[in-house]
């Protein structure tokens, strides 16, 4: 049987352009358009055959694939996903990957289970993302950009939410400014240190003596944090990748001894629900979660229903100030006596 990729190899274009120009999208010229369909001729492809035979396997389903269920940050991407779902009539099933390909992840995508999928999880290769997507079964990747046919990708702005936030605590007069980053492999959290070294580089600060790794856990934000605290020479100000990690570095800052912000200003990155409630409330930098959700299944359902969409989109980041941040004091920028 003839199939719309044997239709794209024989025109001599992408198989997302033999998609839109069968489907009788504007986004491609008169001059492709007839290219594509003389091949589609030429190989005798029925397009509405085609067609309805995806129709028939339609599952009516979209899978949101992410690396943590249980973290406070994906709740609101998790109802902006669902809301547009639901009002397309279609269902909503969020699984994560552990257990690598026996997990539930790796099989719905491979078996073709779903009719469209949102991953925001780097444990998901860019191989298998590729294999998966196709005409029927578009693809939008959240936090890194993979290229590819029915791929999409969606992203804050995460350099210029790194760069803000630094740039924020050097306004405050901060200049010995530590980073606690995520996983080596999340593609946001080595985004948001990048605009942290932008805005130290602006200012000739080459300081790399305060960069450690807290695995966007509240646990990893504890440990990483009281590693900088045993140091003899300790930050006036830390920055954590996200707010779970500073949530961890206000319990470390309390078992020193030491007070947020009178001995360390702190921003977080997120601004999940329990950042303004804690004491003193989090500064931080607000990502657009439910917008994400809700831009990711928009995209998912334009490209099932052979729109046109842009391959990337970035949302823009927002600095929320609140008390946890002050200029430092004037004291020696030593660490000793902080034991407890």
């Amino acid at each position: 049987m003839v199939t719309i990729k044997d239709v794209a190899k024989h025109a001599g274009v992408a198989l997302s352009t033999a998609s839109y120009a069968l489907s009788g999208s504007d986004k491609v010229s008169p001059k492709t358009r007839e290219l594509v369909l003389q091949a589609a001729k030429e190989l005798n492809y029925q397009k509405n055959g085609f067609a309805m035979d995806l129709k028939r396997k339609s599952t009516k389903t979209i899978l949101l694939i992410l690396s943590d269920l249980s973290g406070p940050y994906y709740s609101e991407l998790i109802r902006g996903t669902q809301e547009v779902t639901l009002s397309n009539g279609f269902d909503l099933i969020a699984c994560s990957s552990v257990g690598g390909a026996d997990s539930t992840a790796y099989k719905f995508l491979q078996e073709r289970r779903v009719d469209g999928a949102i991953v925001l999880d780097p444990n998901i290769s860019e191989h298998l993302l590729r294999e998966s997507a196709r005409e029927g079964c578009p693809i939008v990747v959240m936090d890194r950009y993979v290229e590819g046919d029915f791929i999409m990708n969606v992203a804050a702005d995460n350099v210029q939410g790194g760069y803000e936030a630094t740039r924020y605590l050097m306004e405050k007069g901060h200049r010995d400014i530590a980073w606690i980053g995520g996983p080596s492999n999340s593609l946001g959290s080595q985004h948001r240190k990048e605009g942290y070294l932008k805005a130290l580089q602006e200012e000739g600060i080459a300081n790399t003596k305060w960069m450690l790794v807290g695995n966007f856990t509240e646990e990893g934000g504890y440990h990483s944090t009281k590693v900088l605290l045993m140091q003899e020479e300790r930050p006036t100000a830390i920055f954590y990748g996200n707010d779970e990690m500073a949530i961890g570095g206000y319990k470390a800052l309390r078992e020193f001894g030491l007070s947020v912000p009178g001995d360390v200003s702190i921003v977080g990155f997120d601004d999940i629900q329990v950042a303004e409630y804690l004491s003193p409330p989090l500064t931080t930098v607000r990502q657009p979660k439910y917008e994400m959700g809700t831009m990711a299944a928009h995209l998912v359902f334009q490209a099932m229903g052979g729109e046109y969409v842009n391959k990337s989109y970035k949302l823009k980041i927002e600095l929320i100030e609140r008390l946890s941040c002050q200029p430092p004091r004037l004291a020696p920028n030593r660490g000793k006596g902080m034991e407890t």
